[in-house]
C-alpha cells in the first residue's frame, strides 16, 4: 500500500476539523509533514470524485465538499490507493517446470485480492467524522 491513502485520510479529517474554512495546500502540507506539490496531486483525486472543491486565486485552497458522517475511509481508499495493496514485485518464474516457482505468484494475488476485499469491508465502517472524534479524544 502507498502513503497517498494516510495522506488523504489526513488531509480530509483536518478538512472537517475546519469546516467552512478554505485551507490552502501549503496549510495542509505543514499538518501533514509532506510538501505541497504531494498534497496538490492527491487532493486532484479527492477534487475528481467529489470530496473537495477548489478556489483559485487569493483566499483560495482547498474545503470539504462531502459530509463527514457518510463519508467512508473505503470510498477515499478506493478514490486515491486502490490496487496497491499488493506489492508490484511478482516471484517465481511461470515458465519455470517447478510447480512452486511456477503457481506461488497466482496463489499470492488471490490472498492479496481477497486481503484487499477484507480491508475494505472494514474500512468502509470507518467515516471521516469517526476519525476526527478519535483524535480529539487523544489526550
Amino acid at each position: 500500500m502507498n502513503s497517498e491513502f494516510t495522506i488523504a485520510v489526513h488531509s480530509l479529517v483536518f478538512l472537517a476539523y475546519l469546516p467552512d474554512h478554505m485551507a490552502s495546500s501549503e496549510l495542509i502540507a505543514k499538518n501533514v509533514s509532506t510538501n505541497p506539490a504531494r498534497i496538490r496531486k492527491i487532493m486532484s483525486s479527492l477534487r475528481k470524485r467529489g470530496f473537495v472543491k477548489t478556489k483559485e486565486g487569493i483566499g483560495g485552497g482547498y474545503i470539504l465538499d462531502c459530509h463527514p458522517q457518510e463519508t467512508t475511509l473505503a470510498q477515499i481508499y478506493r478514490a486515491v490507493s486502490y490496487g496497491t495493496f499488493k506489492p508490484n514485485w511478482c516471484t517465481g518464474d511461470p515458465e519455470e517446470n517447478c510447480p512452486i516457482s511456477s503457481n506461488t505468484q497466482v496463489i499470492m494475488d488471490q490472498i492479496f485480492n481477497e486481503a484487499e476485499d477484507y480491508f475494505e469491508q472494514y474500512l468502509e465502517k470507518i467515516t471521516i467524522s469517526s476519525v476526527l472524534e478519535k483524535i480529539k479524544q487523544c489526550p
